[in-house]
């Protein structure tokens, strides 16, 4: 038995938590084709479920308000909250939410340093806090299996879990030298570390993530549960393509990962590279969200969008599937799985 377990993102959410971007080098000159994509998909959310948003200061709640009335959204399932941050990807400098034995709500805090990159992350530090004073809920702080004093640097984005004790994960993202959270921390480590505080005892380990992933390894450009015993993976067909490696060696790992326990693997396309100024953007339709009735995808103006919301829709039966602009939300390095951070209901039926 252990204390807490991870619903899986497809469980009852009670919300969905968001950032107003309001951080314009994240989107150099793009910031407001983004706040209209933000606004975009809290019309989408706010049909099935509340949104909490984090704002900067008064005006950036101001001027979300006013792009939010313009978008005709549901604002009596909005709620604006004045939180300082650095950046919006809450996935990543948010809390984990889970259930204790008894089906009820708390909160994993990660320790958080912009995935061993950036220096302006003091604020961001502070969002599970802040959440925990918005909605009052228990909170506990991740520590490190060697070192009991010190907090475990963990981002959300870099874990994917089918809340029945599966969990995929990256080499790249943790047992890598570059972008080191953890140093020292083994693969033993983290394994104990899911089992403790996500209760996953099944660590399913993939190779990389997709290219131009800034955070170096997360799980949710690449490879996404979307059901207990089913994987939707991004994979690339073209071999002269720099995901196509990865994408042979991801696929070879989760066939392994079947011989253990039953594993279906669903592949996804990737689109055409993305690219801006140069530079090759981890544009990826892995990156979906799953709310309440819904699914979130991102789409690129490419002839596989098509494709990946049919996959995507055949594997998620019983919840509307929603294509999300997103060329200009990758400018910024993440998407819709980045920008969210899902807040379950309590547990009607538990098993921690």
């Amino acid at each position: 038995m252990t204390r807490w377990r991870m619903p899986a993102e497809w469980e009852r959410h009670d919300a969905t938590w968001i950032s107003w971007p309001h951080h314009e080098p994240d989107w150099p000159g793009k910031i407001e084709a983004v706040r209209w994509a933000y606004a975009e998909i809290v019309r989408v959310l706010a049909d099935h479920e509340r949104v909490e948003i984090l704002c900067d200061s008064e005006a950036v709640r101001d001027s979300a308000v006013a792009m939010l009335r313009a978008h005709n959204v549901a604002m009596q399932r909005v709620n604006l909250l004045l939180v300082r941050t650095d950046r919006v990807w809450l996935r990543d400098s948010g809390p984990s939410f889970v259930w204790n034995a008894n089906g009820e709500v708390e909160m994993i805090a990660w320790g958080f340093n912009a995935w061993a990159k950036y220096d302006n992350y003091a604020r961001d530090r502070r969002v599970p806090a802040a959440i925990q004073a918005a909605t009052g809920l228990p909170i506990t702080q991740a520590m490190r299996p060697d070192r009991p004093d010190s907090p475990i640097i963990l981002e959300g984005g870099g874990i994917d879990v089918n809340g029945q004790g599966r969990i995929l994960v990256t080499e790249e993202w943790l047992l890598s030298d570059v972008q080191v959270r953890n140093p020292g921390l083994t693969r033993p480590d983290y394994e104990q570390a899911f089992a403790t505080y996500l209760g996953c005892h099944d660590t399913i380990w993939l190779g990389t993530s997709c290219v131009g992933d800034d955070t170096h390894g997360h799980i949710d450009d690449v490879a996404r549960f979307a059901n207990f015993d089913t994987v939707l993976l991004a994979y690339e067909d073209d071999a002269a393509d720099e995901n196509h490696a990865s994408s042979v060696d991801n696929l070879n790992r989760l066939k392994l990962a079947a011989e253990r326990q039953p594993l279906n693997v669903v592949l996804l396309p990737y689109p055409r590279p993305v690219i801006m100024d140069g530079q090759r953007l981890p544009a990826s339709y892995a990156n979906f969200y799953v709310a309440n009735e819904v699914v979130l995808v991102p789409t690129f103006n490419d002839s596989n969008d098509r494709v990946a919301l049919d996959t995507i829709a055949s594997v998620f039966p019983g919840r509307t599937v929603v294509g999300i602009h997103a060329v200009d939300l990758v400018w910024g390095l993440g998407t819709l799985h980045c920008l969210t951070q899902q807040q379950p209901a309590m547990a009607l039926h538990t098993r921690v």
